[in-house]
Order: C-alpha cells, then structure tokens, then sequence
C-alpha cells in the first residue's frame, strides 16, 4: 500500500511477545521506518556519545534509564527523520515518555501484542543471543544453522541472564507494572488496538488487516 500521508504508529508488547518479527514485517509490508530503541541504545553506547555515556552510566549502575535522558534519545531520532512514516518500537515505556512523544508528534495507532506470560516463559527460556549484534535465536522454531553459533559471525551464542526462568518472570512482572498505564494512556486517547495469540505467524494477519484498513481511511481523508 503505498502512503499518502505520514503515518506514525507504536508497537507494545512483553519482552519474547515477537515484537520484532511483526516489526520487521509491518516494515516490509507498509514502507513504516522501524525504530528500535534498544538499537538506538546500542549504537549511542557504541558511539560513546555524550547521551551513550550516561546510559551506560545508568545501566552499568543497574538502574533504568532516566525518563528525561530516553525521552531526548529517541526525539532526536525521530528528528532526523521528521518526514518519513515510522513504527516505534520498546518506546514509551513509561507515561512521562508517551506524553514526552505526544508532545512533538501524534500517534496515528498504538498496536499491543497480548501474548499469555506462561507463552513467553517457553520461548524466552528458549532463547540464545549473538551478543556484539543483539541477533536472537530460538531453538524451538528459529535455531542457528549449526548449533551454538551465530548464523553470520559463527562466533559462539549465549543464554543472556535475562533468559533464565526467574529472570524471565521478574522482567514479565515488572514490564506488567510499567506498562499498563502506558496501555491505558493511549486506550484513553482512542488510539490502541490489541492483538492476542500465541504464536506470531497467526497475530499477524490480523495486525496486517488492521493496518490495511487504517491506512484506507487515512489515505482516502487526504485524497
């Protein structure tokens, strides 16, 4: 579909919810510039920019990333791709966030990705991960091509701390805590739509009729 008007969109959802996959495909499918944060993270830190510093701070420290310090990272961002459409994605995580984003710019959909807990407890204790690139696998439905090894590097893989069990549950309750009102937040402003499931390949057609047909009527507004 071919956009008409700058369309910018959210995507929410638990760590191991396949919020990447659908990402990396509404990319592809509408032409929507696909923002990570945690991306933007990597490469600040890499950069040893002035705000990668203070992140690294922040995180070697154990701490969250100040709201104000995240907020200005992504702006910046954003910024530079003032006239593109975009899906954004592991930001806002908070409301000081959201409201920080709605101050610039205005959300057009917020997609919520409603994966059951006990869902992400089996894929994500299924996980390993290519560290220098972030690259994830799972060995139950997208294992390396020789096990135990990065599929481009061939470099070794690892269980991230953050994939253990109890690590995994501390994070899916926490991420609960922080995010619902984030939820609530754009429920409020009319903007959110949940999808639920289990398995990625069976949300996304349902996420790829909704865009579709969002982006008739906003297409058809502008005509």
């Amino acid at each position: 579909m071919v956009l008409q008007r700058i369309f910018r969109a959210v995507i929410i959802g638990p760590p191991g919810s396949g919020k990447g996959t659908v990402s990396g495909r509404i990319s592809k499918s509408f032409g929507l510039k696909h923002i990570s944060s945690g991306d933007i993270l990597r490469a600040n830190i890499n950069a040893k920019t002035e705000l990668g510093l203070l992140l690294k701070s922040s995180i070697d420290r154990g701490q969250l990333v100040p709201d104000h310090v995240m907020s200005r990272l992504i702006l910046t961002d954003l910024r530079a791709i003032e006239q593109s459409s975009w899906l954004l994605d592991g930001f806002p995580r908070t409301v000081t966030q959201a409201d920080s984003l709605d101050q610039v710019y205005s959300v057009d959909t917020v997609i919520n990705l409603n994966v059951p807990f006990h869902t992400i407890k089996e894929r994500l204790t299924s996980r390993w991960t290519h560290l220098p690139s972030g690259r994830v696998y799972n060995i139950d439905f997208n294992p390396p091509k020789v096990p135990g090894r990065d599929d481009v590097t061939g470099e070794p893989l690892v269980q991230r701390d953050d994939d253990t069990p109890d690590t995994v549950t501390r994070r899916l309750k926490a991420y609960e805590t922080q995010t619902e009102p984030v939820l609530e937040y754009y429920r409020s402003k009319g903007v959110l739509e949940t999808f639920s499931g289990t398995e990625t390949n069976k949300i996304w057609p349902h996420v790829e009729t909704f865009l579709h047909k969002k982006l008739s009527v906003l297409n058809h507004s502008v005509a």
